[in-house]
């Protein structure tokens, strides 16, 4: 039988450990998002991927699955799934690309950017109370965010 006395951890306590800080971050912001995101009848991440197709249609009236797929470092597979899921509730179409015949273009439907804009509202006013502790630092936070991100991309 193992002791405990024998396990050797690098940090004095979890508070002292970013990753687990993070963890726990990370499932409190969930649930926060979670209650906001179940009445209009979307997950996290299905808002995720319509926020990112949201933003790249701003710009883009071309928008593919791969695009929504870089712009929220997710697994393309798993963005797949998850646009199928998108429009067999009609808040988005898939429609054959013109140049490129393996992609399809993704665009919002009427009831897709009204969910979203909902969606959106409410997650604007739940991040901010929810992030309202770090108060004025708030844009040092992000760049942090920004920076951690960036430097652990594949």
């Amino acid at each position: 039988m193992a002791t405990t006395a024998k396990i050797e951890f690098k940090f004095k306590s979890p508070e002292d450990s970013p990753g687990y800080l993070l963890g726990q971050v990370t499932l409190l912001w969930q649930r926060k998002q979670k209650k906001v995101l179940d009445p209009l009848n979307l997950t996290q991440t299905q808002f995720a991927l319509l926020a990112a197709l949201g933003w790249l249609s701003r710009e883009n009236d071309k928008v593919t699955q791969v695009d929504i797929a870089n712009q929220g470092n997710a697994d393309r597979m798993m963005v797949s799934k998850v646009l199928r899921t998108l429009e067999e509730k009609k808040f988005i179409s898939r429609e054959e690309h013109k140049t490129d015949t393996r992609a399809k273009v993704i665009k919002l439907t009427d009831a897709g950017a009204e969910v979203l804009q909902k969606a959106l509202t409410a997650i604007e006013l739940a991040d901010m109370e929810f992030f309202s502790i770090v108060g004025k630092d708030l844009l040092g936070f992000n760049k942090n965010m920004v920076n951690i991100i960036n430097e652990n991309k594949d």
